[in-house]
Order: structure tokens, then sequence, then C-alpha cells
């Protein structure tokens, strides 16, 4: 197999789409647990919600029909004929003539068919003035209208947020069906890669800044992450490292010796990992471009730059799409994206996607990026940064005031 002829960024998800499976085992788990898992089985109604009809508003509810005509100038009169209590069951029927006060979510009386807000009535001793007619069904909800009974709610593949648990919980079911929660292997490599607890570096070592990026991404997506530590430039050490580690993982990822050189042999350690092997060797992007990405017994292998800005950028762009792949996650655009202002212009190779780190400005409603300038390799470039500006490979930069879409670093 012949090595480091880059493919295109667009080349490259197209070859993640086609080649990652999802992981098929699946686990029962209690809903308050399912935060950020991927649900593996549809979420189907079995009850309406609501069970019955009620008010959005504090107000009156009324026949409509006996609004009709009602305003500031020539309000029109109902007679109060009590209230609704919230979470009891209202039996007795509104009669011509008469309103009753409901609260906000409480049960509309039977031949009731509307509800009056109650800043646009006024109770005088009993007697109720409207100032503003109102439409049947307004302010009320039906049966069923936020949620009908045998429909599906969530689809198969949603990644579960509070809102998704709300309306399973509102449902009244208290487990969910989901896939297994992904685990993720991380080791780095190099003779100058040192703990980055290390109090006090020798000249020519580098702390593994990595180890706590990279495994930090992986929680934040939702997986988990276990860290195998460094492993120095000797092929054999490094080949029964990666295999030991490859085996409790879903994804392995290494870090370092992805680029062309004697020591680098992070591309034989994944080719000895099992077929197919390295499908990309050489992304043509800006910074990251010695990426290796493979597939080893269905799983899926990471190379990454050893650059920690790199590096990060590279594991933010494709290896969040290996992930939601893998993790049984339906597919959505890959990345959060924003279309902002450029503060000044940007240059770019043409041929090669170019991710230039940006700070964002608010001004009269309008985001604004500013580029934030240094060389690739500096971390503290993406300290500074609240997204990374996309110019695209056909294009040789972009211009001061143009709008170009950024990816946000969250």
């Amino acid at each position: 197999m012949q090595f480091f002829k880059v493919k295109t960024v667009e080349q490259t998800f197209a070859l993640i789409e086609d080649l990652v499976k999802a992981v098929q085992d699946i686990e029962v788990i209690p809903l308050e647990q399912s935060l950020h898992r991927i649900l593996a089985k549809d979420i189907t109604a079995t009850e309406n919600v609501p069970s019955f009809p009620r008010s959005t508003v504090d107000g009156y509810a009324v026949r409509a029909k006996e609004t009709f005509g009602s305003s500031e100038t020539m309000p029109g009169f109902l007679n109060i004929a009590g209230s609704v209590k919230m979470g009891e069951e209202v039996t007795t029927p509104l009669k011509v003539g008469e309103a009753i006060y409901i609260p906000t979510g409480g049960m509309l009386p039977p031949n009731s068919d509307s509800v009056i807000m109650i800043e646009h009535c006024e109770d005088l001793a009993g007697l109720l003035n409207m100032y503003k007619q109102v439409a049947p069904g307004e302010n009320v909800i039906q049966i069923g209208e936020d949620v009908k009974e045998g429909v599906v709610l969530i689809e198969k593949g949603t990644k579960l947020r509070p809102q998704e648990l709300g309306a399973i919980a509102a449902l009244g079911q208290t487990e969910v069906t989901v896939y297994k929660q992904l685990t993720i292997g991380y080791l780095s490599s190099g003779d100058e890669i040192v703990p980055y607890q290390t109090e006090s570096l020798k000249i020519g070592q580098v702390r593994d800044i990595n180890a706590l990026t990279i495994t930090s991404l992986v929680q934040e997506w939702g997986a988990k992450a276990i860290y195998a530590g460094i492993v120095t430039d000797d092929f054999q050490e490094y080949q029964s490292r990666a295999k030991d580690l490859f085996e409790k993982v879903d994804c392995l990822v290494l870090s370092g010796g992805s680029s062309v050189g004697a020591k680098d042999y992070t591309t034989k350690v994944i080719e000895s990992l099992g077929a197919p092997g390295v499908f990309t060797h050489g992304i043509s992007i800006k910074p990251g471009k010695p990426t290796i990405l493979a597939i080893a017994n269905q799983k899926p292998v990471i190379g990454l730059p050893g650059h920690p800005a790199s590096a990060m950028i590279i594991f933010s762009l494709f290896a969040k799409k290996i992930i939601e792949k893998l993790s049984g996650e339906k597919a959505h655009n890959r990345l959060d994206r924003v279309q902002v202002r450029l503060t000044k212009n940007i240059h770019s190779s043409m041929g090669r996607t170019d991710y230039i780190r940006v700070k964002l400005i608010e001004e009269d409603g309008q985001w604004w990026a500013e580029p934030i300038i240094g060389k690739s390799g500096l971390i503290s470039t993406l300290v500074q940064s609240d997204a990374i500006v996309e110019i695209t490979a056909e294009f040789e930069g972009a211009r001061q005031g143009e709008f170009v879409p950024a990816i946000l670093l969250r």
C-alpha cells in the first residue's frame, strides 16, 4: 500500500461514512442515567399528552361564541360560576352565560371551548367583564395535541438531551433502550513525551498535553476514555502496547508518529492490528495533513499529529464524525457551524482546506471572526479561539467582510 497520498476533506468524510459501522450492542438503562446516550429503539407514545383538554394561561373558561363582539369600549358580560382546582377532574359542565376561573394547566370544564386571559377581563363582584373576544380553541391544548398515542415521538439514533428525557418522562416511561456506551482508547508515542504532571522538563522534553485534550473531548461527546500512557519510539513496545489497548476498546487513537520519518512507526503498528488497514494517510488540510485513519477488524483506528493544536482540530473534525457513526447516532450536520464575517483578509492555498483559529466578536447583532495569528503547533492559539473558520480547497482565501462558515470550539 502506498501511503501519504493525500485525500481531500470531502473524500475523507465520505470514506468515514462508508467504512465506519455502528456498534450494535444495546442495553436497557434507567431514564435518569441516559443523558447523551444514543437511543437504540424508537420511543412510541403509549398515551395521549395531554390526556385532558387544559388551559395554557391563567384566565376564565368560556364558550368562545359568548365572547364575540367584546371590546374595551363595549365589554361582554358573563356570570362567574366557580373555579377549577389544579390536579382535579372537572365534571360539572359550563352553563350558558357562565365563565369559570381556570389556572394554567387546569382541566377545561365540559361545554367550554376556550379561555380568555385574565388580563383581558375583570371580575366585578362575580360578574366577568370581557374586553376582548376569543376564538374557539384559543389558549387551550386539546387531548393529544402535544403527543398523540401511537406516534413515534423520538426516533432510534437520537442522542438524548434534557428535552428528550422530559418528553419520555411525560409518557411515564422509566427505562430506555440505548446503544452501548463507546470506549475510546488513547496512547501517546515519542521519546520526547513525558507525563503532563512532570514538574521540571529536561531540554527536549514535551508534556503530554494531548492526554487531557483528546480524552476530554471523548468524554464531552458521551463516550468513555482509556488513557494508556506514553510509549517510546521502539516498534516492538509500541506494537505490543497498541495491540493490548486495541483489544479493550471500540476505537483506538494514537498520537504522534504520523509524519514521514525513520522513527514513525504508527502506520506499521496500525497495519499490524488487522484488515483492511489504512484508508487515509494524509489529508489536504492545514493543520493536520499527516493524519492516519484506518479500519482494523471493524474497529476504527486514528493516528493523530503530535502537535496539540493540530491534534485537537483534527480530532474535532474527523474523530467526532467517526465516534458519531460508531455510536449509532443518526446522521446530521457533521459539526456545529455558524456564518460569521471576517475582520481581515485570510490567505489560503488553493487545493487545500484551511482551518483558521478565530475569536468571535459581536457587533450590532452580527458575529465577526478575528483571526488568531500564530504557528499551527501553538496550543495558546486554541485557548484564545472560540471557533475555527473553514476555507475550502477551491478558494485562495477570503476577504475582509465576507461571510464564511465557522466551527464552534466547545
